[in-house]
């Protein structure tokens, strides 16, 4: 697939996007990569197509804001630091979906060495204070993740798709480790009233249906036995059934 650079990805600014999650097998990312490739351009960061991410999420230590997702309350938070390995750039990040279902994600700039004790910096306590209901000290570390993601861009440049594959937990609060590696979240980004594009009709023609998928809420499920976790028990089961793909 042919290359583009971070820079030449700031020209596809979705104003008024629509975001479609779909949840398939590492065993299906070959032949969906084939159907697409004359359509969709790569992101390459330091020639390498394949980006590695590592998040921590924080929540109050009766997982409020998990539960708020798990209940379906809309209006709710999730707070995590990121950083993005390629270029060890790391980021405090605040992700808002209000009661129209659209999600906006603000952040500020932290320094990498800085990931594990980043609660403890005075611009991220002004940050968490202003923008969010949960005061820093009611906070705890919760769900560690790690993954990579591949980052494809159409070439009328109006639609952006993420593939993360890789996954895998590990709980600091219970110190329960969970992996999914054969599982991919794929996250198509288009703008409201866009026709379907060529990876929607791909995904289509292979069966691959949408399905929301929250990391934060199945890793906090399948790593803390005390979470609640009933609606989640359909994603959980379709998860494991995926592993069953590449031995048929």
């Amino acid at each position: 697939m042919a290359p583009i650079g971070l820079d030449d990805m700031k020209a596809v600014r979705l104003m008024n996007r629509v975001d479609q999650k779909y949840m398939a097998s590492i065993c299906q990312l070959e032949e969906l990569l084939e159907r697409v490739a004359g359509q969709y351009y790569v992101q390459h960061i330091a020639d390498n197509p394949i980006a590695p991410y590592r998040t921590l999420y924080f929540d109050t230590a009766d997982l409020a804001m998990y539960t708020m997702h798990h209940n379906k309350k809309l209006n709710r938070q999730k707070l995590r630091v990121r950083t993005y390995r390629s270029t060890d750039t790391t980021f405090f990040e605040i992700k808002n979906k209000d009661n129209k279902k659209k999600t906006r994600k603000v952040r500020i700039p932290i320094d990498v060495s800085l990931f594990d004790s980043c609660l403890e910096l005075p611009e991220v306590a002004h940050f968490v204070d202003e923008r969010t209901p949960y005061p820093v000290a009611s906070l705890h570390e919760c769900l560690e993740n790690r993954f990579e993601r591949i980052t494809l861009v159409d070439k009328g440049m109006k639609e952006r798709v993420t593939i993360d594959s890789g996954i895998s937990f590990h709980n600091r609060a219970t110190g329960i480790d969970a992996d999914i590696s054969h599982l991919l979240v794929i996250e198509v980004k288009h703008e409201v009233g866009a026709p379907m594009s060529d990876i929607e009709k791909a995904l289509h023609e292979m069966h691959i249906l949408p399905r929301r998928m929250s990391k934060y809420c199945i890793g906090t499920s399948l790593t803390d036995p005390g979470a609640k976790h009933n609606r989640f028990k359909s994603k959980l089961l379709y998860i494991n059934k995926l592993k069953e793909y590449g031995t048929r």
